[in-house]
């Protein structure tokens, strides 16, 4: 885009949200009810974005809170695994527990099973989110998933105020979950402040939809969103994805492949777009190299563990014939 300035000064990045566990259904193509056996990975969208950074060669740090029992603990040695930057998770006792994702690999006809009451994650508090050096990262990055009940609500808005007062860009994925809320309209109000908040916002059509009030005014909300000084990205599934930034726009095709299941595919793209920006590549660029992110991890089993190294895309994208026209 014309005079187009970084979004991303550096590759350091806090990642606000869940870190949980991934059951999936072995081997690949077994449904969840007819399995006898299940292979565990780590899970939760704001990991696996955060892993999908690591991955790209980008400095990873998330913040969260996790359950003291030995899945809190997979998830923490999980972290290491991938060399995420944990000093910021707390394990919190009592009732809560992490999440747990329970899911099969069968094309179109996946099924995903999320078991999220009483979340650990959801325990995160204001002290938690202050424990941070904002000082020390180049964007704070979150889902919406971690707006959708407090203590956490109101730690991640607080967690905002902090890193705008500190000059880093907030990276915002929309991430609607409607089984996460407690109504559409507590979600919509605390979409509009995040959003409002947040430099970089990245949702689907289905989202910004929901935004909007009406599926059909999305396209008019990210180009609101747009006009404000935001970079706004709305993706349309198979019809690729517009990024929208001031009164400028592009649209951008996707990597079609073979999909094992559609789990992933959103943090995958959002993971590796920021390692591209933050490598100094131009946001196309960026946006085509999170499409094709996407695309390897939909064909792999895991979200996390499905996300490819720098050296994996670049050969994906030397070999692939190119992305789909997006018009």
């Amino acid at each position: 885009m014309r005079g187009e300035k970084p979004i991303i000064g550096g590759n350091r990045f806090l990642v606000i949200g869940r870190a949980g566990m991934d059951f999936y259904a072995d081997p690949p193509g077994t449904p969840i009810e007819s399995a006898a056996r299940f292979t565990a990975a780590l899970g939760g969208s704001s990991a696996n974005i955060a892993a999908a950074l690591a991955r790209q060669g980008a400095r990873a740090a998330l913040l969260t809170c996790v359950s003291d029992d030995a899945v809190g603990r997979f998830a923490l040695a999980e972290l290491d695994r991938y060399g995420i930057d944990r000093g910021l998770v707390r394990a919190v006792g009592g009732e809560a527990r992490n999440s747990l994702a329970v899911v099969d690999t069968m094309g179109e006809a996946t099924q995903a099973v999320i078991y999220r009451n009483g979340a650990a994650d959801f325990e995160m508090t204001a002290a938690d989110v202050e424990r941070a050096d904002y000082g020390g990262f180049d964007a704070l990055v979150t889902t919406g998933t971690v707006l959708s009940a407090e203590p956490s609500r109101g730690a991640c808005l607080h967690a905002f105020d902090l890193a705008r007062a500190a000059g880093l860009p907030i990276v915002f994925d929309i991430d609607y979950r409607p089984y996460s809320w407690p109504s559409p309209e507590a979600a919509q109000a605390a979409y509009a402040r995040a959003a409002e908040a947040a430099a970089f916002v990245v949702g689907n059509d289905v989202e910004f939809g929901f935004l909007a009030g009406r599926f059909e005014d999305g396209p008019e909300a990210a180009r609101a969103l747009a006009r404000t000084g935001k970079t706004v990205v709305y993706k349309r599934g198979g019809a690729g994805a517009i990024t929208f930034r001031g009164d400028e726009s592009f649209a951008t095709g996707i990597y079609p492949t073979d999909a094992l299941k559609p789990t992933g595919a959103g943090d995958a793209f959002l993971g590796g777009l920021l390692a591209a920006l933050a490598a100094g590549h131009a946001l196309r660029e960026a946006v085509l190299r999170g499409s094709a992110a996407a695309a390897i991890v939909v064909a792999r089993v895991g979200c996390a563990p499905a996300c490819p190294t720098a050296e994996e895309l670049d050969a994906f994208l030397a070999r692939h014939p190119g992305p789909t026209d997006p018009t």
